[in-house]
C-alpha cells in the first residue's frame, strides 16, 4: 500500500481536494472570456478576505516575490525606514530594505519575543520613518504580533504601515482597512489553501502615493493595478492557481470568517494542550493568538532534527525544524488554513512515538485526550 502522507509544516498547507480538481482543469488562455470571470471572482473575494474596499494586486510570486514588490514601490535610496523583527521573516524585511538602498533602523527582538507598540513608539519618537515594517504572524516562533496596536503607534508618527501578512491571513483577523493598515502582503500556499505561486498586495492610496525611486516592472504596482481594472493582467497570470484559488475562496467564505477564526483558535489550543499533556515545554507563547503554528522545545538532548526525521521516515508526516539559532532546539507544527482537530491529534500522537522511539520521557496516550478536550472546551472569543 502506498505511504500515506500528511503536511503540517507552516507552509505550504495542505490542499483541498476540490482546489485540486480545478487546478486539474484544462488550461486556458488568460486573455480569453474563459479565464477573465475566474479572474474577476478572484480579485472580488481577495477584498473580502482582506477585509479592504481597495484593490488587492495579484502577482505570479511566491510571498517573498510579493515582499520585494512592497519594497520595491515604497523604498528609495537613503530614506528612513523603522523594521521590527522579532524572528526570521522580520530578519527578511530587514534585508530586502537594507537590499534597495534604504537607510533601516532596525528594531530587533530575541526570537520568541513578541513586539511591543511602545517600544515602537519610542523608536519613531528618536528617530523618523518613512514606513514600519511589521510580521502580523511569526512562523518561525509562533509569535503573533498585535499589529493593530504596533499600527496604530506607526500611525501617530506619521509613517506608513507595512505588514506581512502571509501566514495571517485568512487564519486570524488582519483588518486592512478598519486597523490602517497602508500594505498588506500575502500568498496563496498559507491559509489560502492553494500551491504556492501566488504573492498578493494590497495597498492604500497614501502607500501609492507615496512609491519611491527605485527600479521596478514585473512588481510595478501602478502597472499592475491599471490593468486589474481592466480584468487584463499586465503579464501572463498562473491561471491554474488562479483557477485553484478560485475554489479555495469559495470554501473559505463559505465557512465565513469568523468561523474560520475560531477553528484556527480552537486548534492552536488543540495543539498546546496535547504538547502540555506530553510534559514538553512551548516556545511559542501559550494564548489564543497563537493560532497559526504551535513551537515547540525538543526534550534536553534531542535534537529538533532528529524528532523531524522520525516523523517524516516513520510516519510520512511533514513538520518544521526550527530556523536560525534555533534549529535543532524546537520543532514546529502548523494548523493553517485546510485542519481539523483529528489532524492535530494525529501530529500529536506521532509526535509521542517518534520521542519515545528517541529515548524521552514523554506521557503516554495523554497528548489526544488533552487536545479533543480543549478544542471541545468552549467556543473562541470572538
Amino acid at each position: 500500500m502506498p505511504e500515506k502522507r500528511y503536511l503540517y509544516t507552516p507552509g505550504p498547507t495542505p490542499v483541498p481536494p476540490r482546489v485540486l480538481e480545478a487546478l486539474a482543469e484544462p488550461v486556458v488562455h488568460h486573455r480569453s472570456p474563459d479565464f477573465r470571470p475566474v479572474y474577476e471572482r478572484v480579485l472580488t473575494r481577495l477584498r473580502e478576505v482582506w477585509r479592504t474596499t481597495r484593490d488587492v494586486l495579484l502577482f505570479g510570486a511566491s510571498g517573498t516575490g510579493a515582499f520585494e514588490s512592497a519594497v520595491a514601490n515604497l523604498v528609495s535610496p537613503g530614506e528612513p525606514h523603522l523594521v521590527v523583527s522579532a524572528g526570521n521573516f522580520g530578519e527578511r524585511w530587514a534585508a530586502m530594505t537594507t537590499a534597495y538602498g534604504a537607510d533601516v533602523d532596525h528594531l530587533r527582538y530575541t526570537w520568541g519575543e513578541t513586539p511591543d507598540a511602545e517600544d515602537v513608539r519610542a523608536r519613531l519618537e528618536a528617530r523618523e520613518a518613512k514606513a514600519v515594517w511589521l510580521v502580523h504572524s511569526e512562523t518561525s516562533t509562533g509569535v503573533v504580533a498585535d499589529v493593530r496596536s504596533l499600527a496604530a503607534a506607526a500611525r501617530e508618527a506619521g509613517a506608513l504601515v507595512v505588514v506581512d501578512a502571509i501566514s495571517s491571513l485568512g487564519a486570524i483577523p488582519c483588518e486592512t482597512d478598519a486597523w490602517g493598515l497602508d500594505v498588506v502582503v500575502s500568498a496563496s500556499q498559507k491559509a489560502l489553501m492553494t500551491p504556492p505561486g501566488l504573492g498578493f498586495v494590497s495597498a492604500s492610496e497614501a502607500a501609492l502615493d507615496a512609491r519611491g525611486s527605485s527600479p521596478r516592472f514585473y512588481f510595478d504596482w501602478e502597472r499592475t493595478l491599471v490593468a486589474q481594472r481592466r480584468l487584463d493582467a499586465p503579464f501572463t497570470p498562473a491561471v491554474s492557481l488562479v483557477a485553484g484559488l478560485d475554489v479555495a475562496l469559495d470554501l473559505l467564505l463559505a465557512e465565513g470568517l469568523e468561523a474560520v477564526f475560531d477553528r484556527h483558535v480552537r486548534l492552536g489550543r488543540a495543539c498546546r494542550a496535547g504538547t502540555r499533556a506530553m510534559g514538553l515545554e512551548l516556545f511559542s507563547p501559550d494564548e489564543d493568538r497563537s493560532a497559526v503554528v504551535t513551537a515547540i522545545r525538543a526534550p534536553e538532548g534531542i535534537d529538533s532534527g532528529d524528532v523531524v526525521r522520525a516523523l517524516r521516515d516513520r510516519f510520512g508526516i511533514t513538520i518544521a525544524n526550527g530556523q536560525g539559532d534555533l534549529r535543532g532546539r524546537i520543532f514546529r507544527i502548523g494548523h493553517i488554513g485546510w485542519f481539523d482537530v483529528f489532524d492535530i491529534t494525529t501530529a500529536l500522537a506521532a509526535v509521542e512515538l517518534a520521542l519515545a522511539h528517541l529515548g524521552a520521557d514523554v506521557e503516554r496516550g495523554a497528548a489526544v485526550t488533552a487536545a479533543v478536550e480543549a478544542f471541545e472546551a468552549e467556543a473562541a472569543p470572538r
